[in-house]
């Protein structure tokens, strides 16, 4: 099962969905707001892609974060940060198998799942 992670109304989840549906698949969506976020499946995450891709420094969660924060981030405060404002997460985050994509981008989107 495919599942992208991030928020129903992000533009970007929206273009990841539409590829899916494009292409004949049907993901389910784990949206940070409705469905939560589970602190052990974000250090996974950090794992997989490191703290520093997984924190959006274009959003504008970013943009409103104090700059003490913004200039002190290390992997422990990422964390914490992430998990207390699950919209600073880059989105979406696929998981699909062995799987797993951060951002939206259509060459690898190809290349992972034709």
């Amino acid at each position: 099962m495919t599942k992208v992670y991030g928020i129903k109304n992000c533009d970007t989840v929206k273009k990841a969905i539409k590829w899916f549906a494009d292409n004949g698949l049907e993901p389910q969506l784990h949206d940070y707001r409705v469905d939560g976020l589970d602190a052990n499946w974000l250090v996974e995450m950090e794992q997989k892609f490191g703290w520093e891709n997984l924190v959006n420094k274009r959003s504008t969660t970013w943009r409103g974060l104090d700059d003490s924060i913004k200039n002190n981030l290390n992997r422990e405060s990422a964390l914490q940060v992430l998990t207390e404002q699950p919209t600073l997460i880059k989105r979406p985050i696929v998981l699909a198998g062995d799987i797993a994509l951060i951002g939206f981008s259509e060459k690898e989107y190809i290349q992972a799942f034709k």
